[in-house]
């Protein structure tokens, strides 16, 4: 298997290509992401890509943060779910790769629609109970935007997980204090996350989403903290935009797309390592 900083590097050339040709998408998260779900994909879980929506004996991953979709899709094509080449029809008409994931598309490995933030940890609650009901052993995990928990129903469901010791689940907080409007500060300051998710009896640990070696070890610090009768968060700091120097740390790259001169310079500091679509 290639290196997983090499296939980091190419998710997030993918992305960049993706986001450039429809000139749509959300590139600055979903660049920040791309080693969370490298290591998600390449390293910690274990998932089939042939692909059963039951998932039954398999590990399950939820995007709440749907608009990071290029990260999600090209982490799906790189690692078997549907052909590499599929990436070349983001957010196109009649394409399965849409600008949020959507499930009536039947793309393996989506199991429910997101991108209505806010929703996202719900459903991986349920999704962990009903392994809980099934006898099955394997882990959710979920991922969640900082400026994405400004939605009340978030709390309403890290209040319910901690109750019901929903010890199964492992929610990721891309922590990268940007969101639309600006710096997470300025538009509603949450203060310490990882406090108030303690403050409402998770477990939690935090770790920087920028080095896969710390994410990883921080990753598998969690499962080790599975099925003691907490659900478990970690916070993880990243850097919106990271790979791309003049998109690092803007908010401004959360939805834009990059010109073909900007094109040309993030290709530039993305050597293509995996082969591109």
């Amino acid at each position: 298997m290639p290196e997983l900083k090499d296939i980091a590097t190419q998710i997030r050339r993918d992305i960049v290509r993706m986001v450039h040709a429809c000139q749509s998408g959300h590139p600055g998260g979903s660049l920040g992401c791309a080693d969370f779900f490298t290591a998600l994909y390449f390293d910690i879980m274990k998932h089939d890509p042939s692909f059963n929506m039951d998932g039954k004996g398999e590990d399950l991953f939820f995007l709440s943060n749907g608009h990071i979709s290029p990260v999600f899709y090209a982490s799906l094509a790189r690692s078997g779910y549907f052909p590499v080449s599929e990436l070349a029809s983001f957010r196109k008409i009649n394409s399965r790769l849409q600008g949020h994931p959507a499930t009536h598309e039947h793309l393996p490995g989506i199991r429910v629609a997101s991108g209505s933030l806010g929703q996202g940890m719900s459903v991986a609650i349920g999704a962990a109970l009903a392994k809980k009901l099934n006898n099955d052993d394997r882990l959710v995990f979920s991922l969640h935007g900082d400026g994405e928990l400004d939605e009340g129903q978030n709390w309403e469901a890290i209040m319910f997980a901690a109750h019901n010791k929903v010890d199964n689940l492992i929610s990721t907080i891309d922590w990268n204090g940007q969101q639309i409007d600006g710096p997470t500060q300025k538009v509603m300051d949450l203060g310490d996350i990882g406090k108030k998710f303690e403050a409402f009896g998770w477990s939690t640990l935090r770790t920087n989403g920028n080095d896969l070696d710390e994410l990883i070890g921080t990753i598998n610090e969690a499962k080790s903290l599975t099925g003691k009768g907490k659900p478990i968060a970690i916070m993880m700091h990243t850097v919106m935009g990271k790979g791309v120097d003049f998109m690092e740390g803007h908010h401004e790259w959360h939805g834009i797309a990059p010109n073909d001169e900007q094109l040309q310079k993030a290709l530039a500091q993305l050597p293509e390592t995996l082969g591109d679509y």
